[in-house]
């Protein structure tokens, strides 16, 4: 007798079988969006555009907090934030979990190091890191990493479900734009 998968060894199934694609590339606008977030367990708002004022934007896309690579990478990201932070960029986690589950995450997993934010339906299309997944009602994101230049152009785009290479990437492409 077969025994059914169990959701999250469907999920983790479905991860791995799906290939990570951003259709954003480097040189197009970076879509501007407002969405909700946590920093440390407490929740405010993210606009994009209000974050660009200030230097880069790393946006990076997770599918799904608490489990392991995206805890990782979310341990790397903060580890790596006192780089970021000395060359001017802010780091922002999106993924579709709800507020309250990314309100802990930011606590647990970033360790009040950067904020992560609820990445909408309109945000997923608009980055294109929609991650199809057979019979899930929620969406999640791809792990999809994006630097945004002050003046909103993409500078970098990286796409892979292994968490791995993201931060140093990301970091990378900021040293770059900042000619560091």
């Amino acid at each position: 007798m077969r025994r059914a998968l169990t959701p999250l060894l469907a999920t983790l199934f479905a991860l791995a079988a799906v290939p990570a694609d951003a259709a954003l590339p480097v040189g197009t606008r970076a879509p501007d969006f407002r969405t909700v977030g946590a920093l440390g367990g407490k929740p405010f708002g993210i606009h994009l555009a209000e974050r660009l004022k200030k230097g880069p934007v790393v946006l990076y896309f997770y599918p799904k907090a608490f489990t392991s690579g995206c805890t990782m990478e979310a341990h790397a990201f903060s580890e790596a934030m006192p780089e970021f932070k000395r060359l001017g960029a802010t780091v922002i986690g999106m993924s579709a979990d709800d507020l309250g589950t990314l309100k802990q995450f930011s606590v647990k997993e970033c360790r009040s190091a950067f904020p992560v934010a609820v990445a909408t339906p309109n945000t997923i299309k608009a980055y294109d890191v929609s991650m199809p997944m057979v019979g899930m009602v929620r969406p999640m994101t791809n792990r999809t990493s994006y630097v945004i230049a002050p003046d909103g152009r993409i500078v970098m785009v990286y796409s892979d479900l292994d968490w791995k290479d993201h931060v140093a990437k990301s970091l990378a492409a900021v040293r770059a734009l900042k000619g560091k």
